[in-house]
């Protein structure tokens, strides 16, 4: 044998006598300690050279077109809640009369024209949407009124001029 085999021999003999007395100790195994930090440390510097070629290989086609997709491209996300809206249009109209229609557009097509509507009605729906609404509905209501008013009482007084020229021809 060769001074080295001994040399080799006498440490290894040393190595497994150091070995199996912290086992029997309860202490875990030096040798291992140092064999597992050595593994720990190797993947560790492995992992770290790893990513590198990972990341650049992961920004190579980051940096080339993408190909584009087929269908529709989609919008992008929105943190705003997205209503669907409904265009119905309600046209009310009066004339100095008093008279009333409405009449209802969904879209570009007639629900409903021409519909007569009581003033009292428009008044009571004006005032359940809005004051703005209310005041100026509220003045044409009243002006018509009036009006009707001034047209009862100019009747009234044709009626009793009838009914007193009725009353002559009777006598």
């Amino acid at each position: 044998m060769s001074v080295e085999a001994l040399t080799h021999d006498e440490d290894t003999a040393a190595e497994t006598a150091a070995a199996s007395a912290p086992q029997a100790a309860g202490t875990p195994e030096t040798p291992e300690v140092a064999e597992s930090a050595e593994s720990t440390a190797a993947p560790a510097e492995t992992a770290s050279d790893a990513p590198k070629p990972a990341s650049e290989s992961e920004e190579t086609p980051a940096v080339e077109s993408p190909k584009p997709k087929r269908g529709r491209p989609k919008a992008a996300a929105s943190t705003a809640k997205k209503t669907r809206t409904v265009e119905l249009t309600l046209t009310v109209t009066g004339t100095a009369d008093g008279e009333w229609q409405a009449e209802l557009k969904n879209g570009a097509k007639w629900v409903a024209k021409g519909l007569a509507v009581p003033a009292a009605a428009v008044s009571r729906a004006a005032k359940e949407l809005h004051d703005d609404l209310s005041g100026p509905i509220d003045e044409v209501i009243n002006a018509a009124r009036e009006a009707q008013a001034a047209k009862v009482a100019q009747l009234e007084a044709e009626l009793e001029a009838a009914k007193a020229a009725l009353a002559e021809l009777d006598n």
